[in-house]
């Protein structure tokens, strides 16, 4: 059972809490992470999703929703950790964009790192990521435009 804690629309901390899976009020927010991963070649780490996972088969970056009593930086560095198996250096990190988006009551933070690893020392958390892949800008957005990337991540063009 994961458990988040509900800000309200300017961020804060509520003393409230939430099961995933119930709705959130329309004025009840919680944080979700999104880790672009940057070797020292510039390229990019994307995963595919798991084909039982909405957006099947589709590539993203890692990521999800932070658990209570954690900070964006932990929520991020688990995520990764529990994703693919990479520690990631808190000192490798910055947020790169912050947004509130109301239509999923979510704060979504983008967290980029600058950190390099062979592909080798990953581990898949199975149920969630199928397949694990470093590629350059170029290929990224070709893939965008081929319907191979989850639809919400369009804004990484701006941010490379």
């Amino acid at each position: 059972m994961e458990v988040w804690d509900v800000f309200d629309q300017d961020r804060n901390k509520t003393n409230k809490r939430h099961v995933r899976g119930a709705k959130l009020a329309d004025n009840e927010y919680h944080i979700v992470v999104h880790v672009w991963i940057r070797n020292h070649k510039g390229e990019i780490l994307i995963t595919k999703r798991h084909e039982l996972k909405a957006y099947p088969n589709l590539w993203e970056c890692p990521g999800g929703s932070i658990l209570a009593g954690e900070s964006s930086l932990d929520g991020a560095l688990r995520e990764v950790q529990e994703e693919i198996g990479i520690k990631l250096l808190s000192s490798n990190g910055k947020i790169i964009k912050s947004e509130r988006r109301d239509a999923y009551n979510d704060f979504y933070d983008v967290w980029l790192f600058d950190q390099s690893f062979e592909l080798t020392e990953t581990v898949l958390q199975e149920d969630e990521v199928s397949d694990i892949k470093w590629v350059t800008k170029l290929e990224l957005e070709n893939m965008y435009h081929a319907n191979c990337i989850v639809p919400t991540l369009d804004y990484f063009k701006v941010l490379f």
